[in-house]
């Protein structure tokens, strides 16, 4: 992390500032609508105290549903200027490793005073959506409420709910009234998931993975898959984000925005769907890169979430930038919307504090908190550290695969080229699911393609994996 330009430890000054706040935050103001009474619920990992948003819905008319989701006010508590945010605006992320979770803020914030904790009045900002039978977000509204998650649920357990292969989870049967909520939440979700795909978002199904532990030594890496749950809170987010961002533009406001340009590797995004018996346009056209992932998705299950893989790859990766009012940013290629901001992980992101904010002002009638050109150097700043981020847990899972794999070195494997440049050519292998450097036989070889390799030697310290070509 320091390599990286990093903190992986608070200043004392944070750490004085966090010892010294007590409670969470309170306000008189009488805007704030008091919305305990509702029958909101969290759902992240089963691990997860960092609580960022709740969720809860009611009728419509029209057969629509109104879909509420709180985030936590997270700048109640942590002022522009602080040593907690500067800490916060350094990193702009927390940084999950398979050692070690980085938390952007402190723990007693993330987790306990600015966490929407089961059982804890917090104050939140709330996105509202009225979404009709087909997915489709008619109106939207936001605003400061005072909000009480009555559940803390977690996705495996809610999916096999909603599934129909496990009982209700005790924390859901413990509510009367939720577990048909979350039935409605979840036909909602899957409606609006149905109608972005109509609209070109991406189907893509990437297998990521997560350390499994035996004491303190490593034993498995295990795919951490999708399930209805997680694509439940997934698309109540980004219909949440994109709400945000037209509010703002509404508002005369600039908004901090995610985009992903179009790719600059769709030629090779041609090719790969040519060997695979399809066609694309010569051009970038996300609703044909969506026809042909879905029929993919259909006719071989199995190789789809390789197919996917090598898609993410050769998008690129997303950044953040500054859009004005007036002006137009690029939208979000993999989504297929224009407007798409960060808004609804304040504990973990920089930029959906600084969402937040801007959201404040909003109602408020102010001004931005920030000036044009401190905004542009932050969208670069958090484009920057959560590129830093994410290479840092890469290389941490890295380390955890190569002390994995020690002791099977000279073993083959099926694999699949996740990456291909003049600084190498990378694999990632089926069982583990883990991702190396392939040193002999890269010749010839693109994203996408298949080969059998054997591993040729593995450095826990660096988070090297090495293979060489066989087939």
């Amino acid at each position: 992390m320091a390599e990286r330009g990093l903190l992986p430890d608070f200043s004392p000054a944070a750490l004085a500032e966090t010892q010294a706040l007590a409670k969470p935050a309170t306000d008189a103001d009488a805007s704030i609508r008091d919305l305990r009474d509702l029958l909101w619920c969290s759902i992240d990992n089963d691990d997860s105290m960092d609580l960022d948003q709740l969720s809860v819905s009611s009728p419509a008319p029209g057969g629509a549903v109104r879909v509420l989701v709180a985030v936590a006010d997270v700048d109640a508590l942590v002022s522009p200027g602080s040593a907690i945010d500067d800490h916060a605006r350094a990193n702009t992320t927390s940084v999950y490793t398979a050692a070690e979770i980085f938390p952007m803020l402190p723990e007693k914030l993330s987790t306990d005073l600015t966490s929407l904790g089961q059982d804890q009045p917090r104050l939140s900002i709330v996105i509202e959506m009225v979404v009709t039978p087909d997915g489709t977000v008619t109106e939207s509204d936001v605003y400061r409420a005072l909000v009480l998650n009555r559940a803390k649920l977690a996705y495996n357990g809610v999916a096999a709910w909603l599934d129909g292969t496990a009982p209700a989870p005790p924390a859901l049967a413990a509510v009367p009234g939720l577990d048909e909520q979350l039935r409605v939440q979840d036909r909602v979700a899957q409606a609006m998931k149905t109608r972005r795909h109509q609209r070109g978002a991406l189907t893509l199904e990437t297998l990521e993975t997560r350390a499994v532990f035996n004491g303190d030594l490593i034993a498995d890496l295990r795919p951490d898959e999708k399930n209805r749950a997680k694509e439940l809170i997934e698309d109540f987010m980004i219909g949440a984000n994109g709400v945000t961002a037209k509010f703002l533009e509404s508002k005369g406001l600039p908004s901090l925005r995610r985009v992903l340009r179009a790719p600059e590797r769709w030629g090779r995004l041609v090719e790969l769907a040519a060997g695979l018996g399809g066609q694309l346009p010569a051009e970038p056209d996300a609703r044909a890169l969506e026809q042909f992932l879905a029929k993919r998705r259909q006719d071989a299950p199995a190789q789809f979430a390789d197919l996917s893989l090598s898609v993410v790859k050769l998008l690129g990766s997303g950044e953040y930038v500054v859009e004005r009012p007036g002006q137009v940013a690029d939208g979000h290629f993999g989504l297929a919307t224009r407007d798409y901001s960060h808004s609804t992980a304040p504990n973990r992101r920089f930029p959906d504090l600084i969402t937040g904010r801007l959201l404040k002002a909003a109602f408020a009638g102010r001004p931005a908190p920030y000036r044009a050109e401190d905004l542009d150097g932050l969208a670069r700043h958090c484009t920057e550290q959560e590129d830093s981020a994410a290479k840092v847990e890469r290389q941490v899972q890295k380390s955890a695969a190569a002390l994995l794999l020690a002791s099977r070195i000279g073993a083959q494997f099926d694999g699949i080229v996740t990456g291909a440049s003049p600084k190498g050519t990378w694999v990632r292998i089926v069982d583990p699911h883990v991702e190396g450097k392939l040193v002999g036989g890269a010749q010839g070889l693109d994203v996408g393609d298949r080969v059998r390799v054997e591993l040729v030697d593995t450095d826990v310290e660096r988070g090297f994996i090495d293979f060489r070509r066989v087939r």
